[in-house]
């Protein structure tokens, strides 16, 4: 059937020689079919799936204008887009074929898939005029030949010219020669001789049919006109000419001279040239003079489309006979490489592998032979090379490091040049850019920074700045800042300062403290690279001298004794004082202050040594109180001042009395004001705490009497010794009461029972019916008459 016979059929040819190409598929299908037709699966005989289809962008890349088939990536199928026309696409060219490149990308695949269109018998034979004029002299001896013009089929093989029939037979027979070409020359053969005075005219028809299904056939007919005697026909010098001709040649150009003789004279004698039979193609590019016989180019040669032409030349007397020529077109080169870029990747990074799929290149020559053989390579010092993968078809892939860093951009420039002569050649340009990769670790401006603050410096202080680049580009660039981390004195490097990640600004995060550090070290590593950073903490007179010697204390007073017979330059004492800070802020001097005889004592400015600078005498005081400041050299000065007590005495028991009234100063007398205002304030809050309590209670009880009293709740009863049912019921028992009563200073004294007093009061409730309630009130009188405690017991 038809569909089924036309069943595509599929060859893959696996490529191994590149990545680029994969393989090759082909597909038979008849010509004329409708749009949308099925073509072949093309992703199950590649073994694609669906998936890779879409994901690969897959897209058909024809090299003309015109696309017939198109890719349907859904169903992974290949369908008709426009009908094909096989006699338009190839003409008499079997078999006949296009090819076109399936390519996927991410990463770049290219498949060759080639159709073959199979004719169908669309066409009839066609004879290039409908009636063909023959003049036959009369005389014409059986066997004379006279040629036809064969007919034309644009369909091929079966589907072409089968067979010719000529009707009637009567005077004529058809034969038919094969050239070596394949060509037919149609020739009728004269069998009887004709007479003219019988019959002036004949008709005959020629028919030429094909083999298709259904069978077409075309007809010519063919007029004869019997002419009166000529005895000598025109004779051509060859039966066949052969010439040659280049494609670009001008017009006008000489191609070859048909030369013909005739032995009659006058008008039988003259013999006249015309080209006769040929295709409408070939009509229009060739001439020939009718007198010389002279055959010229009249048109444009192509060799691409026709490499040989066969004219007919009829040289004639007014009888009619025929001569060939066969001419052959020289191919020349005229034609340019013409360059295509069938897939372009217009970015790649620059850590791409050696051997990275750039561009797939076509490069397509019209020319034959040596005219179109083309080789394509890059020019200039690159590191980009060009390999061959199908015909015609080129790869341009990298052969070297890429380094954006030195070369971001590249316009590559690739020539095409043929083998002809002299060679053609066509260029191409494309701009690759090449991406950034992070391939730059970050470089700071200097190896080591060094940078000096002041101690006691307020938090957050900028110390200075660290600065690095990073050659590469976009967000590859960007450069953070962060410290190592690294401990200095035990604690953690970030404790004391800090660097701003976006900046590089080292920050301080504490108040610096000289005496405790020195010299701060701390690193800056951003990515990968890291600067050694050192911070000198320069020293601040931020602390006072403090003295040694002597020991201040509160309770206590040293004092030095000086002889009365002491020398000039007598050593009292000596004041001892360091200061934590160094440099010139550490350097002290002594100075006294107060004294009560500046003429008796001298103190060292450098070594503190305190001196006598004169004889002591009985007139001094027993009692001296040196006060000596010790300064340091900082800008601005610290001091601390120190108390010296001199004796000036011969032995201790002298000053004794003298230092116990010193030492009750007015700081003991500070110390006892404070005490005693502290006991006031203590015993005033427990006075007032106790009367706060003792009202309360007194309130409490006062309430809890007064609610019993107008309560109606029932009396529990107490029973007092020795109570005795009043029923006769005899049912409870005896109950012994032993109640103390004592007041609250017997304590002290000795106590004794007395009698007891009883006293029973009798009351009626008013608010219960025939309720009989007794009060028993008891005294107890104690010897001590001031204290008596009463107690009172309700009983029902």
């Amino acid at each position: 059937t038809g569909e089924s016979r036309w069943q595509a059929v599929v060859a893959i040819l696996c490529l191994s020689q590149l990545s680029s190409v994969t393989g090759q598929a082909r597909y038979s299908v008849p010509e004329e079919q409708a749009e949308g037709s099925f073509v072949g699966n093309i992703a199950k005989d590649l073994g694609l799936d669906l998936a890779r289809l879409k994901s690969g962008k897959a897209r058909i890349i024809t090299k003309g204008s015109r696309q017939y088939v198109d890719l349907d990536r859904d169903k992974g199928i290949l369908v008709i887009k426009e009908q094909i026309d096989r006699e338009e696409l190839c003409g008499k060219t079997t078999p006949c074929s296009f090819s076109f490149e399936l390519i996927l990308e991410n990463p770049i695949q290219l498949y060759r898939v080639t159709v073959e269109v199979i004719d169908i018998n669309d066409n009839s034979p066609v004879f290039p005029k409908e009636t063909v004029d023959l003049k036959i002299s009369e005389n014409a001896p059986s066997g004379t030949r006279f040629l036809l013009a064969s007919a034309d089929d644009l369909d091929v093989g079966i589907n072409d010219i089968q067979k010719y029939s000529l009707k009637p037979t009567d005077n004529f027979k058809l034969e038919i020669k094969i050239q070596s070409g394949g060509g037919k020359i149609i020739e009728i053969v004269l069998q009887n001789q004709l007479d003219r005075e019988k019959e002036e005219t004949l008709t005959l028809v020629l028919l030429a049919s094909d083999g298709g299904e259904p069978r077409r056939s075309g007809t010519v007919r063919i007029h004869i006109t019997v002419l009166d005697v000529n005895d000598n026909a025109p004779v051509c010098e060859q039966s066949v000419y052969k010439a040659e001709v280049r494609e670009n040649s001008p017009l006008s150009t000489l191609v070859t001279t048909v030369r013909a003789t005739d032995a009659d004279k006058g008008q039988y004698g003259e013999v006249t040239y015309s080209i006769v039979h040929v295709s409408r193609e070939t009509e229009h590019i060739f001439k020939v003079n009718a007198e010389t016989g002279e055959v010229r180019v009249a048109g444009d040669l192509d060799f691409e489309k026709s490499k040989s032409y066969q004219l007919n030349v009829q040289a004639s007397d007014h009888g009619g006979f025929t001569d060939i020529v066969i001419i052959e077109v020289i191919d020349v080169n005229d034609n340019r490489p013409v360059i295509t870029l069938t897939s372009f990747s217009n970015t790649i990074p620059e850590d791409s592998p050696s051997g990275t799929t750039v561009a797939i290149i076509n490069v397509k020559d019209l020319d034959s032979g040596k005219n179109g053989k083309v080789d394509c390579r890059v020019n200039g010092n690159m590191p980009f090379t060009i390999q061959s993968s199908l015909k015609n078809y080129y790869t341009l892939v990298t052969n070297g490091v890429l380094d954006r860093e030195r070369n971001p951009e590249y316009n590559i420039t690739f020539s095409a040049v043929d083998e002809g002569s002299p060679p053609l050649s066509s260029n191409k340009t494309i701009t690759l850019r090449i991406s950034d990769v992070n391939d730059n670790a970050p470089i700071f401006e200097q190896n080591f920074y060094q940078a000096t603050i002041m101690e006691n410096n307020s938090p957050g202080l900028s110390v200075f700045s660290v600065r690095a680049h990073d050659l590469d580009s976009g967000h590859n660039a960007r450069v953070s800042y962060l410290l190592i981390e690294t401990e200095l004195n035990g604690n953690p490097i970030s404790t004391y300062v800090s660097v701003n990640a976006e900046t590089g600004v080292i920050q301080a995060v504490r108040t610096f403290d000289y005496e405790q550090i020195k010299t701060q070290d701390g690193g800056s590593p951003p990515l990968s690279s890291n600067v050694t950073v050192k911070i000198l903490i320069q020293d601040q007179n931020d602390n006072p001298p403090q003295v040694l010697y002597p020991v201040q204390t509160g309770g206590s007073v040293v004092g030095e004794m000086v002889p009365r017979s002491a020398d000039v330059g007598y050593l009292v004492s000596k004041v001892v004082a360091v200061d934590v800070d160094s440099g010139q802020n550490a350097w002290l001097s002594y100075k006294l202050q107060k004294v009560p005889d500046r003429a008796l004592f001298e103190v060292g400015l450098q070594n503190g040594e305190i001196r006598t600078i004169r004889q002591v005498t009985d007139k001094d005081p027993v009692n001296q109180k040196l006060t000596v400041i010790v300064e340091d050299n900082g800008q601005p000065s610290r001091s601390a001042t120190v108390i010296v007590n001199v004796a000036v005495a011969d032995s201790f028991s002298e000053v004794l009395s003298e230092f116990t009234d010193f030492k009750h100063d007015k700081e003991y007398n500070d110390n006892l004001t404070f005490y005693l205002v502290l006991a006031l304030a203590v015993v005033s809050f427990l006075f007032i705490t106790c009367l706060v309590v003792i009202i309360s209670v007194k309130i409490y009880r006062w309430r809890q009497s007064r609610i019993l009293y107008h309560s109606g709740l029932p009396v529990i009863p107490y029973y007092p010794p020795r109570y005795s049912d009043t029923l006769g019921t005899a049912t409870l028992p005896h109950v012994y009461n032993y109640e103390v009563c004592r007041t609250t200073d017997s304590r002290k004294n000795d106590y004794k029972f007395g009698t007891a007093s009883r006293q029973n009061v009798m009351m009626v409730d008013p608010t219960a019916t025939g309720t009989l309630q007794r009060l028993q009130t008891e005294k107890c009188i104690l010897d001590e008459p001031d204290s008596p405690l009463e107690v009172r017991h309700l009983s029902l």
